[in-house]
């Protein structure tokens, strides 16, 4: 598990130390630089993924398109630099990249593993090629990144060779190929529901109905194509339907659960916005499950503005799914002079927050105020 996140002159970021957990959730006010964190690992991994020899972080990808240099580095304290830093519980390391404003990837200064500096040597999976494999390459480049702008229903969903295509992709393009290419695939005993088959597709069949009551998957093979078309119904009355007349929230939620049961201990999920589309009893639901996932060993961080996604999962350390100091909950405010830009309320095992700054999931007891006093 990443235990913590350093970035230096990155985006809005002077100087930032973050601690992680398996469940990290990422809240605060707009343009506060939560997507950033994400996209600092998004980096890193398509990175990894398209050229594990590479000597230059990518910035314009598969996963991320952030633009040239001079777009993401500070603006206010930064030149032509920043600096990435991640650790876990025995490793830590340290990047710095470099370049010219308008370069559309920077070039890889130096890199600082467990305090010993490399200059100048070959990268593999940007860590220096002498040093024994720790395993902290593969599981930044297997992540998988889900972000806000998901897909639409479609009518047809591609295959991809999974050999090249092994997560559900960053706006969910590749779930349902995935969950029919891998549907007899063992789901992690920690994340079955009762009643069903241990398998993805009868697994992520199960969690759909959990969501949506009699929701129905069926995903069939089109011929001399390599493609499948999706049904969906929501009674054991009706046919299959098209997912673009069953409704966004199905397809919007899809991606997460797939990615969720695919995953294997010590992977890495980010999410943006998991809420999407869901009514607030299914943005509860989605922070339950969220914690779950952590639970069972996947490391999770998401983005989010839903204050039901952050009470499922207060709910869920209260039930005693998840443990309270296993959650990470930080809010994000835009830089200003003599403020701090995190700050991290502290999640109790009754559920209860500690304290709640001024901004943070406060809006409904504003406007409830401001009723009271109207009226």
């Amino acid at each position: 598990m990443i235990e913590q996140l350093d970035l230096q002159t990155f985006k809005c970021f002077e100087n930032l130390r973050l601690p992680l957990r398996p469940l990290t959730l990422l809240s605060g006010t707009n343009a506060s630089g939560k997507s950033s964190i994400l996209q600092c690992l998004a980096l890193l991994c398509q990175t990894m993924a398209d050229d594990e020899w590479s000597s230059h972080l990518k910035l314009n990808g598969d996963l991320v398109r952030l633009g040239r240099l001079i777009d993401v580095v500070d603006r206010v304290y930064g030149q032509r630099e920043f600096q990435i830093g991640l650790s876990d519980a025995t490793f830590t390391c340290r990047w710095r990249f470099t370049g010219d404003p308008t370069d559309m990837s920077m070039l890889v200064g130096d890199v600082v593993v467990n305090d010993e500096a490399y200059v100048d040597e070959r990268l593999r999976l940007l860590l220096p090629d002498s040093m024994p494999m720790s395993g902290f390459g593969d599981r930044l480049r297997g992540l998988t990144y889900i972000s806000a702008e998901r897909l639409p229903p479609q009518e047809i969903y591609r295959l991809e060779d999974p050999q090249f295509v092994s997560n559900v992709g960053p706006v969910g393009e590749h779930a349902v190929g995935s969950l029919y290419l891998n549907a007899d695939e063992s789901v992690m005993d920690e994340l079955l529901m009762q009643g069903a088959p241990p398998t993805l597709l009868r697994q992520t069949q199960s969690r759909m109905r959990s969501f949506f009551p009699n929701c129905g998957l069926d995903v069939q093979p089109i011929q001399q194509a390599n493609a499948v078309t999706l049904g969906l119904r929501n009674s054991v009355d009706t046919d299959f339907h098209r997912p673009v007349n069953v409704g966004f929230g199905l397809t919007q939620v899809l991606p997460i659960i797939v990615a969720s049961l695919a995953a294997t201990q010590d992977d890495l999920i980010l999410v943006e916005n998991p809420e999407v589309h869901l009514h607030p009893s299914g943005q509860a639901q989605i922070g339950g499950f969220v914690a779950e996932v952590a639970a069972a060993g996947v490391q999770v961080i998401a983005e989010t503005h839903s204050d039901h996604v952050l009470n499922g999962v207060r709910r869920a350390v209260r039930d005693n799914v998840l443990n309270a100091d296993d959650v990470a909950i930080h809010f994000f405010t835009p830089r200003q002079a003599g403020t701090a830009q995190v700050v991290t309320p502290t999640i109790e095992q009754d559920g209860n927050i500690d304290h709640w700054p001024d901004g943070f999931f406060d809006q409904y007891d504003r406007d409830m105020n401001y009723f009271a006093g109207w009226a």
